[in-house]
């Protein structure tokens, strides 16, 4: 049974991804998900996407900004472009989208079913009550526009969807998964990415029961006298026992933060504060300091260098970490940049190098050939035993500084500036 397994709070940004930016987390995106799939199976894949720790990093890691509600979009458009070419490979379809396409679930799921041999009217339903669920039952403050549906050829799926609250400018993605749900309106979140907005009418609480059987009494009531009752309510006043039901005392149906939940600052720079400092370091000394014979199969790919393999090393990461590496999205950053030049602008030479990489570490590992796959997962390994030695006070702002000044070489961009690169097709 399906379990919300947590949110994200997000600030708004506006504006479009650049197609030289898509084109690359289409194909990076669909490469770290195949990865997974041949490690740890497609469930496991539907796990990490309903992670929303794990999801910013992962969006990160891709070259999005950080922190913005953007990588929801840009992240779901790009799986939904790299993944559903190869649903037969895979055994995962991504349904839905942003504003109108989201309309569109009900019939995908349905021909997606009928072409698995799935139940496709039940999975309609849950995408339906899913929705509902954060829209109604859930009264946060914003308003659902975004709803993405992600299905197993099992019969497993995912659900990310985000709304939006246009007074506070923040946006909040929701996440749930079809594994360990009791049930679709008590208790199903595992987790919510968002920042508190006080009070919030939260009717799938768990202390919110009587509450939802009152609201189903009502219901069933003759409507003439609910509104006898309301206007009666209009004249007299309220009744003392619900002036009681103030905002400083009684009982506040208010959504607990679940432990994958995150709310991302308004800053656009990445900070000191807002990363793992030994986490960081390890990741450089992993990548610059490292044994050659530990990578040799790697070394030995021309055009690999140790910029190169600081992105593998993350990218490694995502693919194999567990769920505490997760809770620094902004780390991720450190990989491929950000298209907003934070904290630094994207090197697309070195983004391409890793793309090239992973996708031949991967069609090897198909053939048989797992050398280079195993190097990459090696990367993690090593890492994490250079972090039990790192010194956690890595110099932040001469990495940063080393960044931006190989940006002409590393064919650095963002969406305003680009260091002598070409607009790739």
């Amino acid at each position: 049974m399906p379990k919300s397994t947590g949110h994200a709070d997000l600030p708004l940004h506006s504006g479009t991804v650049p197609k030289w930016l898509a084109d690359r987390m289409r194909d990076m995106g669909t490469l770290i998900i195949e990865a997974m799939i041949l490690q740890y199976g497609k469930k496991e894949v539907l796990r990490r996407l309903s992670d929303p720790l794990w999801f910013q990093s992962f969006g990160a890691v891709l070259g999005m900004d950080w922190h913005s509600s953007g990588i929801t979009t840009s992240v779901m458009y790009a799986l939904k472009r790299g993944i559903n070419k190869r649903a037969r490979d895979f055994g995962l379809v991504v349904c839905g989208g942003r504003g109108k396409y989201s309309r569109k679930t009900p019939e995908e799921l349905l021909f997606v079913s009928n072409m698995a041999g799935l139940d496709g009217n039940a999975l309609v339903k849950d995408s339906k009550l899913v929705a509902k669920v954060d829209n109604t039952a859930v009264q946060d403050g914003f308003q659902l526009y975004q709803h993405n549906f992600i299905v197993s050829d099992e019969g497993d799926w995912t659900v990310v969807q985000q709304g939006m609250n246009a007074q506070t400018k923040t946006a909040r993605r929701y996440h749930w998964c079809s594994e360990n749900l009791k049930s679709f309106v008590e208790e199903p979140h595992t987790g919510v990415t968002g920042e508190n907005q006080k009070f919030i009418l939260n009717l799938t609480d768990r202390s919110a029961a009587e509450t939802r059987n009152s609201i189903l009494t009502i219901a069933k009531e003759n409507p003439e006298r609910i509104i006898k009752e309301v206007k009666d309510i209009q004249a007299l006043g309220l009744p003392n026992s619900l002036r009681s039901l103030d905002k400083s005392e009684g009982p506040q149906l208010l959504i607990d933060a679940e432990d994958r939940s995150i709310v991302m600052p308004a800053h656009h720079d990445v900070r000191p504060e807002d990363v793992n400092l030994k986490r960081l370091g390890s990741v450089l000394v992993t990548a610059y300091e490292s044994d050659p014979k530990d990578f040799e199969s790697l070394l030995l790919t021309p055009g690999l260098g140790p910029r190169t393999l600081q992105s593998l090393t993350l990218v490694s990461e995502v693919i194999n970490g567990t769920p505490s590496r997760f809770r620094d999205p902004a780390r991720f950053s450190f990989a491929h940049g950000g298209k907003d030049g934070h904290p630094f602008p994207v090197p697309c030479r070195i983004y391409d190098e890793s793309i090239r990489i992973l996708g031949d570490a991967i069609e090897k590992s198909r053939m048989g050939y797992k050398e280079k796959s195993e190097c990459i997962n090696r990367l993690h390994v090593t890492q994490l035993k250079m972090e039990e030695k790192c010194d956690p006070r890595a110099d932040f702002d001469a990495v940063i500084e080393h960044e931006k000044l190989n940006m002409p070489g590393w064919e650095g961009r963002t969406v305003s500036k680009s260091f002598g690169v070409s607009e790739r097709t």
